[in-house]
């Protein structure tokens, strides 16, 4: 018995999709660290693979697919090899979609699960474990088992950024949308956890907490009295260096407490993300968005009257069916007057089960196409006329990569992984001081702005962040 809970079982987890996703795949991965299992970067050193999917639109599930094909060639070249064949695991939206026909298709998928079921995944590899365990210690007949590595996750190690999901599921009725059927109801993570988790996070050397769900701004509304601003309060009370930004509020569901509290709270970044998804009434409807165009407008205006200094993202889709030239240059007018921060596109996507998908008027792909480049270059162009606003100017930075040449950090208008950053040329960097030796993930420093591109600005580090 001793030989199997001693045996070493190395796994790799491959994460796709949503900051969600993140969020779920680092749960996942801290429960097989409990157990004992070894978390390893690289695919071909795992005895246990699995894959966190998105179904979310085609070419995230058309991503999924190529990564589980991937891993299943893996999986049959260490089988071959004759150290034993690797188990392939799928979890996640796209598992949940179409878990029958993923196991139709790739036969070499031994284990395939849903969303929200990290228990029974853990149980699942703890099988595997002591299967493994007991052909290997009849192998070696009475040799010690190797030694547990070292986990890469040690206390205090300085990591720019972590996300931190809030609530689970939707409930909101958008035509377009899957996530309702794949993650269910909405349902808030408790106060409690979120703050624990919030603290872990933080101790652990964690800079930014990146507030995520499908709609954080509805958190809280199963109990009284419990809403995001009250959280958030709650949150930035919390002792330690760092920052919180919010990601995907429901644009009807900002209220003035809410502004007030990111207006106030030091801690929270001058950054929200609003995903409109459009501007024009008939396609929001159609939609099934809540709000119009003038509430967008008056809304935005109202943001930026109470935090000036404020940061706005949203994303949009195009080609959404019946969308007329009419209703596109409509919203092509819109982004011109409100003038994003941020913005993202998207293609509309078909998806199976959805009301959006049996609508009339599906638009042709070339017309999302052209619509979807015409946006994204009017975007660059706004884009790099608010960075050039920012030459001259400082800024608290965070780092997120560092080595011999350059520098990569983000200014409290850069989200990471979706917006751009700042690029730092190490022959600008102080020849004395404090900032004069090596930078690492998780360290603030202070900027200036010296030059601006379309997405990127160019900074010189000017000293530590004051």
């Amino acid at each position: 018995m001793e030989e199997v809970e001693n045996m070493t079982v190395k796994i790799h987890i491959t994460t796709l999709g949503c900051p969600k996703n993140t969020v779920d795949s680092g749960h996942l991965a801290r429960r097989f660290e409990a157990e004992g299992f070894i978390p390893v970067e690289e695919s071909g050193e795992a005895d246990i693979l699995l894959v966190n999917t998105c179904g979310f639109v085609r070419d995230a599930k058309e991503e999924s697919v190529d990564e589980i094909l991937r891993l299943a060639e893996i999986k049959k070249e260490q089988g071959s090899g004759g150290e034993g064949a690797k188990s392939l695991l799928v979890f996640g939206c796209l598992a949940k979609r179409y878990g029958a026909e993923l196991t139709q298709e790739i036969p070499e998928i031994d284990g395939l699960w849903g969303v929200s079921e990290e228990e029974r995944i853990v149980e699942y590899c703890k099988g595997l474990k002591m299967r493994e365990g007991a052909e290997a210690g009849a192998k070696r007949a009475g040799k010690a088992a190797a030694p547990a590595t070292a986990s890469a996750a040690e206390p205090g190690l300085m990591i720019s950024y972590a996300y931190l999901k809030i609530a689970e599921g939707c409930d909101k009725k958008c035509t377009f949308c899957v996530i309702p059927s794949i993650r269910g109801r909405f349902r808030s993570i408790p106060r409690d956890e979120v703050l624990r988790e919030a603290g872990d996070l933080v101790r652990s050397g964690v800079r930014e907490l990146i507030l995520v769900a499908q709609d954080i701004t509805s958190y809280g509304k199963e109990t009284a009295g419990s809403t995001l601003a009250a959280l958030l309060r709650e949150m930035a009370s919390l002792p330690g260096d760092f920052f919180i930004r919010l990601l995907y509020l429901y644009p009807t569901e900002i209220t003035d407490e809410l502004l007030e509290v990111i207006a106030t709270e030091d801690k929270i970044l001058k950054y929200i993300d609003i995903p409109l998804q459009h501007s024009e009434d008939r396609i929001l409807r159609l939609m099934g968005r809540r709000g119009t165009r003038k509430e967008y407008l008056r809304l935005l205006r109202n943001i930026r009257r109470r935090i000036p200094s404020i940061a706005l993202r949203t994303t949009f889709i195009v080609g959404f069916p019946s969308e007329t030239e009419e209703d596109f240059h409509g919203l092509v007018d819109f982004i011109e007057e409100v003038r994003f921060d941020r913005l993202g596109v998207f293609k509309f996507s078909k998806e199976e089960g959805t009301p959006s998908a049996a609508l009339k008027g599906q638009v042709p792909e070339r017309v999302k196409e052209r619509r979807y480049d015409e946006i994204m270059g009017r975007q660059a162009l706004i884009s790099l006329e608010r960075n050039r606003e920012l030459v001259g100017k400082r800024f608290p930075a965070v780092v997120d990569e560092a080595d011999a040449e350059v520098v990569i950090a983000r200014l409290y208008s850069h989200a990471p992984e979706i917006d751009g950053a700042v690029i730092i040329e190490r022959d600008g960097m102080p020849a004395a001081g404090p900032l004069a030796g090596p930078l690492k993930a998780g360290d603030v420093v202070t900027v200036e702005v010296v030059d601006a591109y379309d997405y990127d600005v160019k900074g010189k580090i000017i000293g530590p962040a004051s």
